[in-house]
């Protein structure tokens, strides 16, 4: 069978543009995910395993078998191969720093682009390792195309090592994980896992059990055009209407001045003209019931803005995105025990820490699958300072093996 190491994989998935998008109405979102989806297809089947599909949807699931008698709970193993819409995906130029000496990184295609080693404090795992960056045009790819190498990696141990022991394991590869579509037609049921586990962390040894729960926001200022030689008492310039609402939102629970389990409202995408303008904010917070505060806040704003500009139609339409998935991951202690467990056995000390984010475990988990988090051994995802340690990748791959291993041990 063949034998290749998780910084091969790597490497041969960074250079395929997965890069999906929002508000598309196909699904995937984008056909070119399919390009890595339709690969894995046909790894997985080159590495001998038995059972692999891909639905009209996109996803790829795959069915390891047991190798022991006893009955053990089936696990799950799931990463997404889509990159954020955030920055390009495509002609992504991978550079292997074969030994990392410390210090910052400046980036060979822009070298405006540099990796600070003061704000990137996971470096000092990697000195004396290998690491991997873009070229500074572009993201690398990492999130979560480290969690997908790994994923394969553990798959090709698992059927190259027939002694390690281990029950049914089920492999499942997801699209548009980053628009947060990313389980919209996963069938729980057919995939067949009791137990998951994601993996879409970053820094080594750190493990996810919580993430935000979220919800989007949208408001939309419909304002009138009409020749500004002519607009006295007439135009209602919904670019200014929007700006004030922008300008007030609270600056101290932005993502650039919060961190741990704080809250943030978080505009992101403002588009628009004269006549009309929207912005989309993202609500997160660790307490759902901190979702509806958040809501309150800004109508708030909008109330304040609202008489400045009494000719404006302002409306705000709220969605729901995901859940912290800690709830569900409590119900049975053993998914995270047992992870835990398993990073320590991979030589790490390993630490919970809440992810200021969401993976598509969130929504397995609050569908009924609970789906803790492993890391990836990246760093600053969804840009091009995005990087890798190459080592956390074979720690991820080590403590993904140690943990099926203690599934099959404590079912014995």
């Amino acid at each position: 069978m063949p034998t290749e190491t998780v910084l091969d994989r790597f490497l041969r998935y960074v250079v395929i543009d997965t890069q999906s998008k929002e508000d598309s109405d196909t699904y995937p979102s984008t056909l070119k995910q399919l390009d890595l989806l339709n690969l894995l297809v046909k790894e997985l089947k080159d590495l001998g395993v038995p059972r692999v599909d891909i639905d009209k949807y996109g996803y790829v699931m795959a069915t390891i078998p047991s190798n022991v008698q006893t009955h053990v709970p089936v696990i799950g193993l799931i990463a997404h191969v889509d990159t954020s819409p955030e920055v390009t995906g495509a002609n992504v130029k991978p550079q292997v720093i074969k030994e990392y000496k410390g210090g910052d990184i400046v980036l060979p295609g822009d070298t405006n682009i540099v990796i600070k080693e003061s704000e990137n404090p996971s470096l000092k795992l990697a000195v004396g390792k290998p690491i991997v960056t873009a070229d500074g045009t572009t993201l690398l790819g990492a999130d979560d195309k480290a969690g997908v190498a790994a994923v394969m990696t553990v798959v090709q141990e698992l059927m190259n090592n027939t002694k390690i022991p281990h029950g049914e394991i089920k492999i499942g590869f997801t699209p548009d994980e980053e628009v947060g579509a990313g389980t919209k037609y996963f069938d729980i049921k057919k995939f067949g896992a009791e137990f998951a586990y994601t993996v879409d962390g970053d820094t080594p040894g750190e493990l996810n059990k919580e993430t935000f729960s979220a919800n989007s926001c949208v408001i939309t200022v419909e304002g009138r055009d009409i020749h500004p030689g002519t607009a006295k008492n007439v135009m209602v310039n919904s670019v200014r209407v929007i700006s004030e609402i922008i300008a007030r939102l609270p600056k101290d629970i932005s993502p650039e001045m919060t961190d741990g389990y704080d809250p943030y409202i978080h505009p992101y995408v403002l588009e628009g003209g004269v006549g009309k303008s929207s912005v989309k904010i993202l609500f997160r917070d660790f307490r759902t019931e901190g979702l509806d505060r958040l809501k309150k806040i800004v109508d708030g704003v909008v109330a304040e803005v609202q008489p400045m500009f009494p000719k404006a139609n302002i409306t705000v339409k709220v969605n729901e995105q995901y859940r912290n998935m800690r709830e569900g991951v409590e119900k049975d202690t053993r998914v995270a025990d047992y992870l835990f467990e398993g990073a320590k056995r991979a030589g790490l000390e390993p630490e919970w820490k809440p992810i200021r984010g969401g993976t598509d475990g969130s929504k397995l988990t609050e569908a009924g699958l609970p789906t803790p988090n492993i890391f990836t051994g990246g760093a600053n995802f969804h840009g091009r300072m995005e990087w890798v340690n190459v080592w956390g990748m074979e720690k991820a791959v080590g403590t993904a093996l140690q943990t099926i291993q203690i599934w099959a041990e404590k079912s014995s």
